[in-house]
């Protein structure tokens, strides 16, 4: 018996319709559609994450290698345990949330915040080995379900726009139209963010890294052609007096010690209560964006069964919190179940065989790390408008015509973006439903733990706008 043959037979490829080739060439797929996070992720966290003695861009090259492992491990549970054609890594969203709120916005240590990411880690493999977390996710509102996924496309629609500035804050209207026919490296962001939707438009697999890396070639192109300055670079190639310096490419930064176990050192000093918020807060978003994810993912891939749930869900979430718990050890924030894993299904990956072929392809990508400081952060940052736009597609399965549904899910998806949260976004959608249900009369759609949910909630947005979360 051949390898082929084995694997088939381990991951019970035929029972479910397919072969070791299809499965192959799937994996293939959604490790182009979903790969762009190894150049993403770590230009998202570097922004908080700062370590004495060295550079922004060896900070970089660091995350990226503990990106790639808390993937590759996700993805072998998800493999192995679930048998679900499902890859992961690091989530959108929740490394901003990691990012820009908790460390940037919250002032917390980002060795506490990845002790918080690794305490609920942990809770998460507890309260999923138990049953528990399944159980809580069948509570979730099936407007909130279904439109969850397109309230975090918006919010990274709007943080990749404003980091790309396309758009731009303003004093007199939040955000405006930035600076474009001045601006050479946003108008390159957008010319990379234009032909990265076209290529999308066309079915091409890969179209996000492909437009990352076009948009790179473009940007230098400009640069080495004269036509445009030393900003359309990236800023650590960059010297103080316009010249380049390659040594990081040259000599990448490949020892993670300083991020490896790094969240041991959040614990001391810190005050428990801040502590205990903190890990709440992560917990919180944590659980209800992946649950979200899984089930849009599950959703595009007609997993789900008629009641919109996932079966075996527990499964699959297990893969999602022993790699959450392993990225926090190596430096990297919340590990999630990817939505451009249903390309993988559409090629017709149905077994985890598909996903051990992703954890493979992400293994491999160890040796490109160099690379990684050659790519300006405008490049890096289409990624996030592309899957925002995408992601939106999860309305079409929202009913606006009920009252509770049309409610709920606009406040999921509007309130995100506007008040920079995917937390709050839930909570008030959660909130919404049992309300406006029995505001119609509706009372036994509203099941009672969903009612407890709405209440918790509250306390949560009392706790948030006192002050007490930072």
């Amino acid at each position: 018996m051949g390898l082929s043959d084995t694997l088939e037979e381990y991951f019970g490829v035929a029972e479910h319709g397919s072969d070791a080739g299809t499965e192959a060439i799937a994996g293939i797929t959604t490790f182009l559609a979903m790969s762009y996070i190894i150049l993403v992720n770590p230009f998202i966290l570097a922004d908080a994450i700062e370590i004495s003695g060295y550079e922004y861009i060896e900070v970089v090259q660091m995350i990226a290698i503990g990106t790639i492992i808390a993937s590759v491990v996700a993805i072998f549970v998800m493999a192995f345990y679930a048998n679900r054609p499902f890859g992961l890594a690091p989530g959108m969203g929740l490394n901003v949330f990691f990012a820009y709120t908790v460390v940037l916005g919250m002032g917390v240590p980002w060795e506490t915040a990845l002790a918080a990411v690794f305490v609920e880690g942990i809770v998460f493999i507890a309260i999923t080995a138990v049953g528990a977390r399944e159980y809580v996710i069948r509570l979730f509102p099936e407007p909130v379900k279904f439109s969850v996924g397109a309230g975090i496309g918006i919010f990274l629609l709007f943080i990749g726009l404003l980091e790309m500035s396309i758009v731009v804050p303003d004093p007199d209207t939040a955000v405006t139209l930035g600076s474009l026919a001045t601006n050479p490296a946003a108008l390159l962001g957008l010319f990379g963010l234009l032909v990265t939707f076209m290529l999308w438009a066309r079915g091409v697999t890969g179209a996000i890294i492909i437009g990352i890396v076009g948009t790179t070639v473009a940007g230098w192109l400009a640069y080495l052609s004269g036509i445009a300055g030393s900003a359309v670079l990236p800023a650590a190639l960059v010297g103080e007096e316009g010249g380049l310096s390659f040594a990081v490419v040259s000599s990448p930064q490949y020892d993670i010690s300083p991020l490896l176990f790094a969240f041991v050192d959040g614990v001391q000093g810190i005050d428990p209560l801040t502590f205990t918020l903190v890990v709440f807060t992560f917990f919180f978003v944590d659980f209800f964006d992946t649950a979200g994810t899984l089930i849009g993912v599950s959703q595009f891939g007609n997993f789900l069964d008629e009641d919109g749930n996932l079966p075996e869900i527990n499964r699959p979430l297990m893969a999602d919190a022993v790699g959450t718990t392993v990225g926090a050890m190596v430096g990297t924030s919340t590990v999630t179940t990817y939505i451009e894993s249903s390309t993988g299904v559409e090629e017709g990956g149905r077994t985890g065989l598909t996903a051990l072929v992703v954890g493979l392809l992400f293994l491999a990508t160890l040796v490109f790390i160099p690379l990684i400081a050659m790519i300006p952060a405008y490049a890096s940052f289409i990624a996030l408008v592309v899957v925002g736009i995408i992601m939106l597609e999860g309305v079409l399965d929202v009913d606006w015509h009920d009252p509770a549904w049309a409610v709920s899910a606009g406040l999921t998806i509007t309130i995100m973006p506007l008040t920079y949260s995917i937390a709050n976004g839930l909570a008030a959608g959660i909130i919404a439903f049992p309300l406006i249900k029995a505001a119609t009369g509706e009372f036994d759609d509203v099941h009672p733990g969903q009612w407890l949910m709405a209440l918790a909630l509250v306390g949560y947005f009392y706790v948030y706008t006192s002050g007490m979360l930072g």
